[in-house]
């Protein structure tokens, strides 16, 4: 959560429920697509 409010904002800036829920799947996706990026990718190496 700490890192979503750094990024997005601790509050939400629509007023009506329906915009603010489009507006907090926007910044869950966009908090997921850095972490996604950002992961390191692991590959089994035969010794």
């Amino acid at each position: 959560m700490g890192r979503f409010e750094q990024l997005i904002g601790a509050t939400l800036r629509l007023r009506k429920l329906n915009n603010q829920r489009t507006e907090a799947k926007l910044g869950v996706a966009v908090l997921n697509t850095m972490t996604a990026l950002g992961s390191a990718t692991f590959e089994k190496v035969s010794a």
